[in-house]
């Protein structure tokens, strides 16, 4: 796969390596909902984008809306609980973020779901993640950022005013609380200049 990454100015370390949990922030949503929120967790991430762009094995979705049949305009692939994932950091990231939220979400992240947005017309319409346990129960969802940035919103699911966070470069935010039932997410198309970014999402297992 080809891609054109422009490299981060504040990120060109050779090392990929993880940097410490204690920075984050906690933003209150509303309506039991949460979000975290760490800039430059990872170190490399640009080198880490390189790598994983190159080396997972990526595909094409076909999905049915509205009565026809679309693509679905990011690549994607998904690890399952005992699935080798592409890269130690990675493994390195899920066990990290396991024992730092271990006690607040009591089991640990499992999976790992990564999207390829190669350019700014891919994208991800509103949604929750809602297949599974998170359409019952309270529950979180880590996304590691690698690559261009490109913005993540959230809205209240009944209507309200969204709230923006550009992530790429190795950021980190964390979906918690009752955020996949009461809100909405989305990555939206941009008509700017984007390069390609690959997200990362650490579920516990049965929340999709």
């Amino acid at each position: 796969m080809t891609t054109h990454l422009q490299g981060s100015l504040f990120d060109q370390a050779d090392q990929v390596r993880l940097g410490a949990l204690d920075g984050i922030r906690r933003t209150v949503l509303g309506s039991g909902a949460w979000i975290d929120v760490l800039p430059g967790w990872l170190k490399g991430s640009d080198a880490l984008f390189e790598q994983l762009a190159v080396g997972v094995p990526w595909r094409a979705e076909r999905r049915t809306m509205y009565d026809q049949v679309v693509d679905v305009p990011r690549l994607l692939c998904f690890y399952g609980r005992d699935d080798t994932l592409p890269h130690p950091v990675l493994d390195e990231a899920r066990e990290a973020l396991t024992a730092h939220y271990g006690a607040e979400l009591r089991e640990p992240f499992t999976t790992a779901g990564l999207c390829l947005y190669r350019d700014g017309r891919d994208s991800v319409a509103w949604h929750g993640d809602r297949t599974g346990r998170g359409a019952r129960e309270d529950t979180m969802v880590a996304i590691l950022s690698v690559g261009a940035p490109r913005d993540l919103l959230l809205r209240p699911a009944r209507g309200g005013d969204s709230v923006r966070r550009p992530l790429g470069h190795g950021d980190l935010v964390v979906m918690g609380g009752s955020c996949q039932r009461t809100w909405e997410h989305c990555v939206p198309k941009t008509t700017r200049a984007a390069g390609p970014r690959i997200s990362v999402q650490f579920r516990p297992h049965g929340v999709r």
